[in-house]
């Protein structure tokens, strides 16, 4: 499908604000509220159809039985910054020539300035048999909140056998959440007599490392040396056959492709995910699909009126909510300085932050930049698993979510030094 092949809602009403957000997740609230908080006056208006809103950095530590889901949710309302004029409804087709939306609905919203916030899209339906399968016979996945709870279920009643965890060939949210719940799972696994020994814990990964950033990766390739942990790399999930309980994979090696069959008796799977539909066939889109703006000023690379952050966008960086912290001022700063026509200070490196559980208890921040750099907040070495770390992963960070990052207040690097160094 193009661009042009996009499918119009009919028109059902028309209305106009000054400043548009498209997502009301992580990216769309933290930028809503820092721009509020620069100036009250302005016409702000969110398109979001979810009632609820979810801390989803938290759904790991749901399916490893720390969390429960309400712990993760709160009132979309609630979160919504003052002032702000909330559109229950979700985008459609994005017209930019003539500064349109069209939600699902049919409310045209033109715009003097768009934010494209919409997130990532999950697509279950890549994997041949998954959506019929998920949610019983040992198959799951932490990247939904329907499931999540049935990770922990599965764990705990695991009997040993093949425990299959999955990463896809494409970006997802947060890189390191397919390694997270299998260090979880094999904590639990050793925990029970005899257990870790009638089990097999397999990490099948599409890409060719076990994690994109090097100074962490070398940890991570020891830790599972260490615990006998089997990684397949360029191992592709094509699909599920429950009723065999057997997983297909794509396996490249070199030019050439083959198809294997693993048996298993439980299987974490993170799904393939893309832009959002309405993303990936509109004009907004680069070649892959997510919103084509400049990665160090998050402005669109064809309308200077459009920014995106987060997910939707093609900065190429790890997808997470810490990566959100680092672009929304920086998109601010520059959404400003179009406003008063003025030059682009603002300058995002790139920052990215992905806590690595590798157990009940130790937990790696990896921390790091557009070169795969380490780019640490604390005042040590980052690399290593450390117990205030699984502290700040489990306490802080849901903390400075809901109270900091989406109010909109700063909170630097340098402030989490000056806790951690006394």
């Amino acid at each position: 499908m193009t661009a042009a092949s996009q499918e119009k809602p009919q028109t059902t009403q028309t209305r106009h604000h000054q400043i548009l957000i498209i997502g009301g997740g992580a990216a769309g609230i933290t930028t809503a509220a820092q721009l509020h908080n620069r100036n009250p006056n302005f016409d702000l208006a969110i398109i979001e159809p979810s009632e609820k809103h979810y801390y989803q950095p938290g759904w790991t530590l749901v399916g490893g039985g720390v969390f429960t889901v309400s712990d993760t949710e709160k009132d979309e309302k609630d979160c919504i910054p003052p002032g702000t004029t909330w559109i229950k409804d979700s985008a459609a087709h994005l017209d930019p020539d003539n500064n349109t939306v069209t939600t699902t609905t049919g409310i045209a919203i033109s715009y003097d300035y768009l934010i494209v916030a919409a997130g990532i899209q999950i697509n279950w339906h890549w994997v041949e048999g998954l959506p019929e399968a998920l949610g019983k016979g040992g198959v799951t996945s932490n990247y939904s909140k329907e499931y999540a709870p049935y990770t922990w279920e599965t764990l705990n009643n695991f009997q040993g056998g093949n425990a299959i965890f999955t990463q896809p060939g494409t970006p997802i949210k947060c890189a390191g959440a397919p390694q997270k719940i299998m260090y979880l799972a094999d904590d639990i696994f050793r925990s029970k007599m005899n257990l870790r020994q009638r089990t097999q814990v397999i990490f099948c990964n599409a890409g060719k490392a076990l994690f994109g950033a090097p100074d962490y990766r070398k940890t991570l390739e020891k830790i599972v040396q260490e615990r006998d942990i089997e990684v397949k790399l360029q191992h592709n999930l094509k699909a599920i056959n429950a009723a065999n309980k057997e997983a297909i994979f794509t396996v490249t090696q070199g030019e050439e492709t083959h198809e294997i069959t693993l048996p298993y008796d439980m299987i974490h799977v993170t799904p393939p995910m893309s832009a959002p539909d309405f993303i990936k066939n509109s004009p907004l889109a680069n070649e892959a699909g997510w919103v084509n703006v400049d990665k160090d000023t998050t402005q669109h690379l064809t309308y200077p009126n459009v920014f995106s952050l987060g997910d939707a966008s093609s900065l190429p960086t790890s997808k997470t909510a810490a990566a959100v912290r680092g672009q929304a001022p920086v998109l601010v700063e520059n959404l400003l300085a179009e406003m008063a026509k003025q030059g682009k200070n603002g300058k995002y490196n790139g920052y990215t932050c992905c806590p690595l559980i590798t157990g009940y208890g130790t937990t790696i921040m990896a921390e790091f930049d557009y070169n795969k750099e380490v780019d640490s907040s604390f005042p040590f070495d980052p690399t290593q698993e450390r117990y205030d770390m699984w502290i700040a992963k489990t306490k802080l960070l849901p903390w400075l979510y809901w109270n900091r990052m989406l109010k909109g207040k700063p909170f630097e690097g340098k402030q989490l030094k000056k806790v951690f160094s006394r």
